[in-house]
């Protein structure tokens, strides 16, 4: 087999000028200039392509009907990860059940930034087997996760031994062979003919899985259009393979509708296949009648596809805006309904307030008439009563305020003879909280709770103080500085502070009156960047407060 392809440049540059010029002056005026000139350079010898064998037309012209419509399946094949710049390989090709007969192998050789595949086949027959739309063979690339990557256009040959050459860019792949309706098609057929098999000396990395793979029913490309419709059906066997393909692929993106969601892109193809049709006409040979065939085909499958986007795009948006229109319907309706009914239901208690309001309004006159009546005779006995009752209101507060005067004059008089007591011992503050009352970090073992002979000392002594108020409470806080975990600091002034606790309870203070907690390091008095700053925040405070020296503990 042969893949019809040319790298020169006169190809390409055809392509181009196809793209600007319309097609109503290819089809208009036949005799134009042709890009291949009728003669040959004077000083070369004729052009060979003009006497050179076409390729072969595979159609039959079988007049079945195919269901044209998407059918998606799966098929499994292996892959392999190629070894990259790994030199070269081979796997085999076998012919599936719809062509058993098929068999083969493709060199895989990693070179940089591409892979080469090398296909020898045999036994391959025309692609027409299948159906009156299928002319041609696709080998395809497919990658472990399913992504199907056109490889070029397979061409049985006449002695039964095909070859084919092609590169992709991808690393890890498998090779399927399918029969198509033209070779540009973007999906693989259901129409699986051969697949590659890895031999036991295949060089990479044979996935752990299966590539799994969609395949389409052949109809999808020739959606409406019977089979014995199609140009294929009815050319002539002499009619190039290519021409054939872009001949069928323009019938089956006008089928699809690209007249409608893709003009430009069918004008394109159109406007290639028109100049495909001069030349062959006018004999220009294989060269340029398949460059220009094969681009129509090109553009044109870039329609149909184009097509089906734009018509999945347009119903799915018609859909969407019945949608939206048939519930903007039932909600205005709904609306509006009982929009109707609160009005009649708003009238209707709108009428029965006005009677019921003159009913109350005739009543309520006349109570009002007997109460002032009543009250009149009352208000002279309640401002009598009122005076006696101010006179007498007026005297006890007069004693109230007396009492709470002294009461709160007692209470500052012990607060200060209590605060002045405990500063002898203890450095002390008066605050809203209560007196507080701090013993500094070196009344304790260094980084220990326990209380040094001092500190048991002065804290009997205020024990003395307080339990000559039986109803003072204290709270004991121990605090430290920043030094150290948070763990270890909370731990610390939890013991300190039980610690003095203890001491207090077992001089003679309840320990209903006493309770203790840590702070850690919150709550600094000082700069704990200095060593005197953090001394100072070593510290554990007793909050002394009741309700005899006007003060009361707080919750915490």
């Amino acid at each position: 087999m042969k893949i019809a392809t040319k790298t020169a440049l006169l190809p390409a540059l055809l392509l181009l000028l196809a793209m600007a010029v319309p097609s109503s002056a290819i089809f208009a005026q036949t005799t134009a200039p042709p890009l291949y000139p009728d003669t040959a350079h004077p000083t070369q010898p004729p052009n060979s392509d003009q006497n050179a064998p076409a390729e072969k037309n595979q159609n039959t012209g079988q007049n079945d009907m195919p269901v044209f419509r998407v059918d998606v399946t799966e098929r499994t094949t292996k892959a392999v990860n190629y070894r990259h710049r790994g030199g070269s390989t081979t796997v085999d090709f076998r012919g599936t059940d719809l062509i058993p007969d098929v068999d083969g192998h493709a060199k895989v050789d990693s070179k940089n930034g591409r892979m080469t595949v090398n296909l020898e086949l045999k036994h391959l027959p025309p692609a027409n087997r299948f159906g009156g739309q299928f002319l041609t063979y696709v080998l395809w690339a497919i990658t472990p996760e399913g992504r199907a990557v056109n490889l070029g256009e397979v061409l049985p040959g006449d002695n039964g031994k095909d070859k084919l050459q092609v590169t992709t860019d991808l690393q890890a792949f498998g090779l399927i062979i399918t029969a198509e309706p033209y070779y540009a098609v973007t999906y693989p057929s259901n129409k699986v003919v051969a697949e590659n098999i890895l031999r036991d000396s295949t060089k990479g990395f044979e996935l752990p899985i299966d590539a799994r793979f969609d395949v389409l029913e052949g109809g999808q490309y020739t959606i409406d259009v019977p089979g014995d419709q199609l140009p294929s059906s009815q050319a002539s066997p002499d009619v190039p393979l290519n021409l054939l393909e872009a001949r069928n692929a323009v019938v089956i993106a006008k089928a699809a509708g690209a007249a409608q969601y893709a003009p430009e892109s069918l004008a394109k193809a159109e406007d290639m296949l028109g100049r495909a049709e001069d030349y062959y006409q006018r004999k220009q040979g294989i060269t340029p009648i398949g460059t220009a065939a094969r681009g129509a085909t090109q553009m044109a499958e870039d329609a149909r596809v184009l097509t089906l986007r734009r018509e999945r795009e347009a119903k799915i948006e018609a859909d969407r805006r019945a949608h939206e229109e048939a519930q903007s319907r039932a909600e205005a309706d709904a609306a509006a309904a009982q929009q109707q009914a609160a009005q009649a239901q708003a009238q209707a208690d709108a009428d029965a307030r006005r009677r019921a309001e003159a009913e109350r309004a005739e009543a309520e006159a006349r109570r009002q008439q007997a109460e002032a009546q009543a009250q009149q005779q009352l208000a002279l006995a309640q401002q009598q009563q009122a005076q006696a009752a101010a006179t007498a209101a007026q005297q006890a507060a007069d004693q109230s305020e007396l009492r709470r005067r002294e009461a709160v004059r007692q209470k500052e008089e012990m607060r200060a003879r209590l605060l002045a007591q405990l500063n002898q011992v203890l450095q002390t503050r008066d605050t809203a909280r209560g007196l507080i009352v701090s013993m500094p970090d070196v009344l304790f073992a260094f980084n220990q709770h326990t209380l040094k002979p001092e500190a048991r000392e002065r804290l009997a002594r205020i024990s003395g103080i307080v339990l000559a108020y039986p109803d003072l409470k204290l709270e004991v806080v121990g605090y430290t500085d920043s030094i150290g975990s948070d763990e270890y600091n909370q731990t610390l002034s939890d013991k300190r502070a039980e610690a003095v606790r203890d001491y207090l309870v077992s001089s003679g203070v309840s320990m209903n009156n006493v309770v203790a907690r840590g702070m850690g390091k919150a709550e600094p008095v000082a700069d704990n960047s200095t060593a005197s700053g953090r001394q100072l925040n070593r510290r554990v405070e007793m909050i002394v407060s009741g309700d005899v020296i006007g003060s009361a503990l707080g919750p915490n």
